[in-house]
């Protein structure tokens, strides 16, 4: 299991916050620390992912998609499978029950694809809180997907319209929010970032998946597989899947980041792999940041929303500073070309997020022996990414269905505004 040295995760982490927001902190990593080691604890949290998430989630080989491909045979960690449709789920579902245990009434949240944002509005209607949730206005353009179940699910959804109106933006405000509500909100963080105990908090409950892939490997292949892939945005997927591998030095780790359109600045998201990111202090805590010569937090790119964060995990960082994880990057275009390559050969529809690591799996599997096992984390679904896969890969008929759909939704709104007691009278059967 991941535990720090004071929040510090080798020269990484920490804890830098304005003074409202210590005691709420110390407040977490106790109630943090003193569950850790409650087996029962453990064992709710596992229950409560069981009978709401529908964990285990599978591990699914594909066998036409090795032939093709040559090398080792792949296998899929199917958390796309989980309810919510993604992994963040796991780390949300833990938070909940500190929540019930702090007894605050309102969470807020930061999210970037929208799957972190689903989930806290998922289970704010499940345990009757209040969400509210931070985004990106760029993201909620990408994501409107999931903005509009949040929304449905009765979050608050707030749009970031300033700096890159991505992610790092949307996390700046939640700390805002938090700085001001302490008393009555959890800040529920999505990754495994932030200022202590998130990082080692977030990969406390996201190790579940680790946990699975040692278990259902040794039954399904009859070993440890020889190596597991993950994609890097934060962190969080990369973390749950590697925890539990950390101490087998047999098994190698490799977490694949958003290689974006290059590898100018602002055109990609790179932390963890050459000088294009440097260690520096923000938004709580110290890790490797994409930054300017005067340290301002620089641009990023990814086709993939859930990817184009500024920074990344204290824990990565140091994993990687101590050669225990690996780390590539894969470009827009073949993050494109895996998610294609998925569907016809599988019949598996991934999200543009998952789909960075399918692109290093893929390439890592072909160099690899016949008799050796690549497993690749497929953090999420691709279902809310439809209209960015369209836009890369465009058709007419596509075109087409909007233009109509477009017509239909002004026709409803026009019925709606004429006959106004007919949207109450569907509230009130509701």
């Amino acid at each position: 299991m991941i535990s720090s040295e004071q929040g510090l995760f080798g020269e990484f982490g920490g804890r830098y916050v304005p003074e409202i927001l210590r005691p709420a902190l110390c407040q977490l990593e106790d109630i943090y620390q003193q569950l850790r080691s409650d087996e029962n604890f453990w064992q709710e949290y596992l229950q409560l992912t069981q009978e709401f998430s529908g964990r285990p989630t599978p591990l699914t080989p594909l066998p036409r998609l090795s032939e093709s491909l040559g090398g080792a045979k792949i296998w899929l960690k199917r958390e796309d499978l989980n309810h919510s449709g993604a992994h963040k789920i796991n780390n949300v579902l833990g938070q909940a029950l500190l929540v019930k245990r702090m007894g605050k009434q309102r969470i807020i949240a930061e999210t970037g694809a929208g799957q972190h944002g689903l989930a806290t509005a998922i289970i704010a209607a499940r345990m009757g809180l209040q969400a509210t949730i931070y985004m990106g206005s760029e993201d909620v353009e990408r994501q409107y997907s999931n903005v509009f179940w949040m929304r449905q699910l009765g979050a608050e959804v707030v749009p970031v319209s300033h700096g890159s109106c991505t992610l790092k933006d949307a996390l700046d405000e939640a700390l805002r929010d938090w700085a001001a509500s302490v008393d009555d909100t959890h800040y529920v963080l999505g990754t495994a970032c932030g200022p202590a105990p998130f990082p080692e908090l977030v990969t406390y409950f996201q190790r579940v998946i680790s946990q699975e892939i040692r278990a259902q490997a040794k039954h399904q292949i009859g070993a440890l597989p020889n190596a597991v892939v993950a994609c890097v945005g934060g962190g969080s997927n990369a973390l749950g899947a590697f925890c539990d591998f950390l101490d087998e030095p047999s098994v190698r780790l490799l977490g694949v980041e958003a290689g974006g359109r290059s590898q100018q600045p602002g055109q990609h998201s790179i932390r963890l792999q050459g000088d294009l990111a440097s260690p520096g202090i923000a938004q709580g805590y110290k890790t490797l940041f994409l930054q300017n010569r005067d340290g301002q937090l620089g641009e990023t790119h990814s086709i993939a929303a859930g990817l184009d964060y500024v920074g990344v995990s204290p824990v990565l960082a140091d994993l990687v500073a101590r050669g225990r994880v690996d780390a590539t990057s894969a470009t827009d275009s073949e993050v494109t070309h895996a998610f294609q390559l998925l569907m016809r050969y599988e019949g598996i529809i991934p999200a543009l997020e998952s789909s960075h690591a399918l692109a290093g799996g893929f390439a890592l599997a072909k160099k690899m022996q016949p008799h050796e096992h690549v497993v690749i984390n497929l953090s999420g679904r691709g279902d809310k990414d439809i209209f960015n896969i369209a836009q890369a890969l465009p058709q007419q008929e596509w075109l087409d269905f909007l233009k109509r759909e477009v017509t239909r939704t002004e026709q409803r709104l026009r019925e709606s505004a004429n006959n106004p007691n007919r949207e109450e009278q569907y509230v009130s059967n509701v």
